[in-house]
């Protein structure tokens, strides 16, 4: 039998075995980005009729609010993106540019000087003036090439330092629903192979298009200078090589987006098999997880084959503007000489030109090539700038004080993205200081109303309060500093005992940490060790047992001296001396704080000072152990069967 509307000693809640009539908020705006209207006055205990029910059709629906701009809303057209990231250094460039464009100038007097040095050998004139200027030309032209490419990658490693910094900084920072949905692997491939192919399109990418679009106007123009009828011929070349080049190119850049992501594919599926290593050996899943990553870098080699089919196309067509023009040159020049209506120093100049025309074509191509696999990449890293964060994260609140405060949730419902409603009109008080258990079959929405308090999500209406005060209003940096979380998977950093002890508390003084491992029972583990607290503790902590690792987590948490302290059956890995022990240090740092943890074992069930039943999203019934014991079917059966289970 299930008792609605009881308000035992201590805790209020909304139980609620009937659809409650809630109100829907209006979107919910954080006061760091925006002022938010005064909320409803609370209304925590209802037993409604539920033939006066509203319908839930005709309920206005959830209005998720915005929480600041953290994400663009539509993206940037690439190139604009692509020189956003070049602006900045857009000075170094430009010096970059002027370098680049001196060598090339150097690069084309060279043949006027050979072409005046052909006259003075054939009219029997000094050559040392021409000698001495055309090595002056050479060493000069050396010299700014290598001032240009030392300048040039220089400023490429602050582009790429610089985009690597805003990814990181975005990808640490996005919220967890983006999380949920993504894989990490294909994000860290943003910051890796995506940033580098940024990296070169925005710098020698840039210069290369610019410096061989000028190198090559000035190449024209000196041959048309020298003979206008061999420019004639050139030009239909070059007009030919051009469409075809304006065919290829674009397509690049479709395959460079393809290929990054079958690379990211390549990362997430990795990531998905290391990161469960055991689990896969222990299931034998070693063949399929390595036919997911074959495939996807399978699926990366036929990108690459079809990117490498339009390099070559380039690469053709690139010698052939040389090549087709040398052999069409030398056949009209030919003519023209042994007519004598063209000298035979002005043809070679002209062949000079047309040799030295392979630097600002290869630079045109080269530039293009990298501008598209550019622009490919950097649709990939626009993706993750239109994706959420959390922005109000950076700040170091003070360590809270005063007495612990009351925790409530007013009328909250909430539902995850694509799924079903998994907190219908929650409301519930947990009492300053004490321990509060929730308890409940598994979906009922226990660790989604700490994933709630944590502030990971935020209700699509009612409120959580913290003595009153809406934590929406409060920066999650905020939050997170007054209510510590030990998670029930209890995830470790890779790094020492120490660095994951000290992770939220790193001032703490020496005397505070060995009271906590004396309180979680690590000291003797520490004691044990040969580097003590130095120790590593392996990658996602696995040199530990899962009791040591709770045990961590539980000193972590307890190191910061929390206000609220969340346990998502943070004793579910410890024998019963441990677990004993360990639940007389919770209930001493109650005194301290408020803790609310989530019951698997019969035993944390019974000395929690108030307990909430959870069933379906709704807040079933709530009292004491005994009570419920004797009044709630659903908790006999949890009793009996799951937390006598899971004590055992």
């Amino acid at each position: 039998m299930t008792r609605t509307g009881v308000a035992g000693p201590g805790i209020a809640a909304s139980a609620n075995t009937a659809a409650p009539a809630r109100t829907r908020r209006k979107s919910r705006v954080n006061t760091h980005d925006s002022a938010r209207p005064e909320p409803p006055p609370p209304q925590l205990t209802q037993t409604p009729d539920p033939a006066q029910a509203p319908d839930p059709a005709q309920a206005p629906g959830p209005v998720q609010a915005p929480d600041s701009p953290q994400g663009t809303d539509a993206p940037r057209p690439p190139l604009r993106a692509l020189l956003a990231h070049a602006r900045p250094h857009r000075r170094v460039l430009l010096l970059v540019l002027v370098l680049t464009l001196a060598g090339s100038a150097a690069g084309l007097a060279q043949p006027m000087v050979v072409e005046s040095s052909l006259t003075a050998l054939m009219t029997g004139g000094d050559l040392t003036r021409e000698l001495l200027l055309m090595l002056a030309l050479l060493a000069v032209s050396i010299a700014l090439t290598w001032t240009q490419a030392l300048v040039s990658e220089r400023t490429a490693e602050k582009v790429v330092l610089h985009v690597r910094r805003g990814l990181i900084h975005r990808l640490i920072r996005l919220r967890t629903a983006e999380l949920d949905r993504t894989e990490p692997g294909g994000l860290t491939t943003r910051v890796t192979s995506d940033s580098t192919l940024v990296q070169h399109a925005a710098t020698s990418g840039v210069i290369q298009l610019l410096d061989g679009g000028i190198h090559l106007i000035a190449t024209i123009v000196l041959m048309g200078m020298t003979s206008l009828p061999l420019l004639g011929i050139t030009s239909g070349v070059l007009l030919v090589v051009g469409v075809a080049m304006g065919v290829v190119m674009p397509r690049i850049r479709r395959v460079t987006t393809r290929a990054q992501t079958s690379v990211g594919e390549i990362g997430a599926a990795l990531d998905r098999a290391l990161g469960a290593a055991r689990t896969v050996k222990a299931n034998g899943g070693e063949a399929t997880e390595t036919a997911r990553a074959v495939a996807a870098a399978e699926d990366a080699y036929r990108a690459g084959l079809t990117g490498a089919r339009y390099h070559a196309t380039i690469a053709v067509l690139s010698a052939l503007v040389v090549q087709a023009s040398f052999l069409a040159v030398i056949g009209f020049g030919g003519a023209l000489v042994a007519t004598g209506a063209l000298d035979l120093a002005a043809l070679i100049a002209f062949l000079l030109y047309l040799f030295n025309l392979g630097g600002p074509v290869l630079s045109l191509v080269g530039g293009t090539t990298s501008l598209q696999q550019g622009l490919g990449a950097l649709t990939r890293i626009e993706e993750v700038e239109r994706m959420e964060i959390e922005t109000d994260v950076d700040e170091t609140p003070a360590r809270p004080a005063g007495p612990p405060p009351r925790v409530t949730l007013e009328n909250v419902t909430f539902a995850y993205p694509g799924r079903a409603t998994t907190l219908d009109g929650v409301g519930l008080v947990a009492p300053a200081g004490g321990v509060t258990a929730l308890v409940g079959p598994s979906g009922s929405g226990k660790t989604t109303v700490f994933s709630l308090l944590q502030r990971f999500y935020e209700p699509d209406s009612g409120r959580v309060l913290l003595d009153g005060t809406d934590i929406a209003t409060l920066s999650r940096a905020e939050v997170r500093r007054r209510i510590a979380y030990v998670e029930q998977d209890t995830p470790m950093l890779a790094g020492t005992l120490r660095e994951n002890l000290l992770y939220a508390a790193p001032d703490a003084a020496e005397d505070e940490v060995a009271r906590v491992l004396r309180d979680t029972l690590l000291d003797s583990l520490v004691a044990r060790l040969p580097e003590g607290l130095d120790t590593q503790v392996g990658a996602r902590g696995l040199a530990l047992s899962g009791g040591e690792r709770q045990r961590l987590a539980i000193a972590r948490a307890l190191l910061r001296r929390p206000q609220v302290l969340l346990l998502d059956e943070a004793t579910a890995h410890l024998d019963g001396l441990s677990e004993t022990a360990l639940r007389h240090t919770v209930e001493r740092a109650a005194e301290h704080c408020t803790v609310l943890l989530i019951a698997h074992r019969l035993s944390t069930v019974t000395s929690a000072d108030h307990m909430v039943l959870l069933a379906g999203g709704r807040v079933r019934d709530h009292g004491r152990h005994g009570e419920l014991l004797g009044r709630d079917e659903l908790y006999r059966d949890l009793a009996a069967t799951q937390l006598t289970a899971a004590g055992a």
